[in-house]
């Protein structure tokens, strides 16, 4: 991987990584394989803290390209839209993740219980 560009915003507590990545032979990398790769570029930064923000692949060229953010603590990632956060919640190392998932799958089975008998009373 090759840092293209590296900028510290003071502003929002974070460095934005731009790179670019030559993965021939290989499968595209993958967003877990790209945090722990920028993980090993910013020594001391938090695992928890990392956020891919772009990932683009060149349609039959092994070259990745992307943008990452490195937070300095989880406070400064409310700047990022819930989406991002809902994304890299299966990276994080945080015990709150799962509890959360959890909650919603147990809501959705009753859901899929009353679908058949609605449409059964349609007809």
């Amino acid at each position: 991987m090759d840092i293209v560009s590296r900028k510290e915003n003071k502003l929002l507590n974070r460095v934005e990584i731009n790179f670019s990545w030559q993965h021939e032979g290989q499968a595209t990398p993958s967003r877990q394989a790209v945090m722990n790769l920028v993980k090993t570029l910013e020594p001391g930064s938090n695992p928890d803290c990392i956020v891919v923000k772009e990932c683009n692949t060149r349609f039959g060229q092994p070259l990745t390209t992307g943008m990452a953010f490195i937070y300095g603590d989880e406070a400064s990632m409310k700047v990022e839209p819930e989406f991002i956060h809902k994304r890299h919640k299966q990276f994080r190392s945080t015990s709150e993740a799962p509890a959360k998932e959890e909650a919603p799958a147990k809501e959705e089975a009753p859901a899929e219980e009353e679908a058949p008998a609605e449409e059964g009373g349609d007809e």
